[in-house]
């Protein structure tokens, strides 16, 4: 292990600046402050790894700050997998940091769209997916959702829409909505990216397609985690793709060197910032290593942001795809959980050596209609009235995930219940023996829409049982009564297991 001295960490760290902003004159936090600077150090090799950080309250007093500030900043970085803090105190974790070679710049600005763009100029087509009852998972609470005001922007949005945009539009999407989108993406989700980056789609789903068609050809290869958002599977199958499921862990996808050695993959698919449906945060050591490791092959890398905005702990992990200089990441997401599900607007943001390539082949397959919603959205961002909405969900959603998870814990072992920092969902391990699937089918005929973990597995077994449930679209006071109905559906399943456990079911 290294050790540095106090005042060694001061010169690295610096200190820190109490009128500090952002870039768009928002006031940056100490916390925050500290994290980034620690962050970044970390990443240069400033504090190489094993190197033991100086003890919160003795940083604390050097800093001129609170110990909370630092021990906040701890625990962000503990959360992103930058730190471990066991008995030998709280140190730099083992990362694979690699500098960007020219070479590899050069390869990747190199990279071109699939072969099959040369003649194929098929049109996308969607995949809708629907709604449903209490608990339902990636559902948002639509009662919440400021309708009024909404309408109200579409109003002065069709006000002021020019005749000639009637017959003409961008096939990018509306330039405007692209502007706010990068101007939020840099500053929630530390994404490094320009409008002219951006490409609005109908939806994560579309997005998904898209990013299979402009990169990779018929039985290519596409690496998904395992367990995986049924979603993304379906978009690559359409689309003729090799699927190779890779496991996931408590750090997020697993991928082995023998999975580059046996499988290597022309697309990876991952949801880092909150996997789908474990809620497994992808490390930082794990993320820098698959980068490196696709920039070395010219591998895509699809990182799906679906629910980065809404964390319940700390603050928001960033994106992956502003990690790295010259990372071979597309970033997706949509508004679907952020606004409501029909609003049907996505996006994704292509490396600047793609743009030009996709500019020119987009319009070929690309056809978004929704052109006065996008319109309607980049009002509704720059105005403020997303942020503020985001802000009330986050508490609404941070209550209902509290109240979920110690009802769950009410008869279930806390190891039982995954996920829970983020996002509108959680998920319950069950034991072998019962069938996950039959829970979901009698909790719907009950008007409770969770879904079976072992649905998002590749291959099944009995150990991948258990239950993905979402706490968005469900009031708190339901919360209560939508868990005991799940319990007695489960206890009829197998009782067996309810008189070993150490939570009772008659509490």
């Amino acid at each position: 292990m290294i050790f540095f001295s106090t005042t060694k960490m001061i010169d690295i760290v610096g200190l820190l600046d109490p009128q500090a902003k952002t870039s768009t004159g928002k006031k940056l936090s100490l916390h925050r402050q500290l994290v980034e600077r620690l962050s970044n150090a970390i990443l240069s090799g400033r504090l190489p790894s094993n190197t033991v950080l100086t003890p919160s309250r003795t940083f604390a007093v050097q800093l001129g700050v609170s110990r909370n500030t630092v021990v906040l900043a701890y625990e962000q970085l503990a959360a992103e997998g930058y730190i471990i803090a066991d008995q030998h105190g709280t140190r730099v974790a083992e990362l694979r940091l690699h500098k960007s070679s020219l070479n590899q710049s050069a390869m990747l600005a190199e990279t071109k769209l699939a072969e099959r763009w040369n003649d194929d100029k098929a049109i996308i087509q969607t995949q809708p997916r629907g709604t449903t009852g209490l608990l339902a998972p990636g559902v948002p609470s639509l009662k919440d959702f400021p309708l009024a005001k909404w309408k109200r922007t579409l109003e002065r949005a069709v006000k002021l829409l020019h005749p000639f945009a009637l017959v003409t539009k961008d096939p990018l999407g509306e330039f405007s909505l692209r502007q706010a989108i990068a101007t939020h993406l840099h500053i929630a989700r530390g994404v490094q990216c320009e409008a002219e980056q951006i490409v609005i789609t109908e939806g994560a789903q579309h997005a998904l397609t898209l990013c299979a068609r402009l990169l990779a050809n018929p039985n290519d290869t596409v690496w998904v985690e395992d367990p995986c958002y049924s979603g993304a599977k379906s978009a690559f199958s359409d689309e003729q793709l090799s699927i190779i499921p890779i496991p996931v862990d408590n750090e997020g996808l697993a991928a082995t060197t023998e999975h580059w050695f046996n499988q290597r993959p022309k697309l990876i698919f991952t949801s880092p910032a909150h996997q789908y449906p474990t809620g497994a945060v992808l490390s930082v050591a794990r993320r820098l290593a698959l980068i490196e490791a696709a920039k070395n092959v010219g591998t895509w890398i699809i990182e799906d942001d679906y629910d980065g905005d809404f964390r319940h702990t700390g603050t928001p992990i960033s994106s992956m795809q502003g990690l790295a200089e010259h990372s071979p990441v597309i970033y997706i997401g949509s508004f679907s959980k952020t606004m409501f599900p029909t609003i049907r607007i996505g996006f994704m943001v292509v490396p600047k050596t793609l743009v030009s390539q996709v500019t020119r082949v987009v319009p070929q397959i690309l056809q978004v209609s929704n052109q006065l919603q996008q319109i309607a959205l980049a009002e509704f961002m720059t105005s403020g009235e997303f942020g503020r909405h985001l802000g009330r969900m986050r508490r609404i959603y941070r209550e209902r995930q509290k109240i979920l998870k110690t009802e769950l814990t009410r008869y279930f072992p806390d190891d039982w219940v995954l996920g829970g920092t983020a996002g509108m969902h959680l998920t319950l391990r069950l034991p072998s023996g019962v069938d996950d699937r039959s829970v979901a089918q009698q909790a719907l005929s009950q008007g409770i829409s969770i879904d079976p973990l072992s649905s998002f597995y590749e291959q099944p077994t009995a150990n991948n049982c258990g239950l993905v449930i979402g706490y968005g679209n469900t009031p708190r006071a339901r919360i209560p009564s939508a868990v005991g109905i799940l319990v007695e559906i489960i206890k009829r399943e197998n009782d067996s297991w309810f008189g070993l456990s150490a939570c009772a079911i008659d509490k």
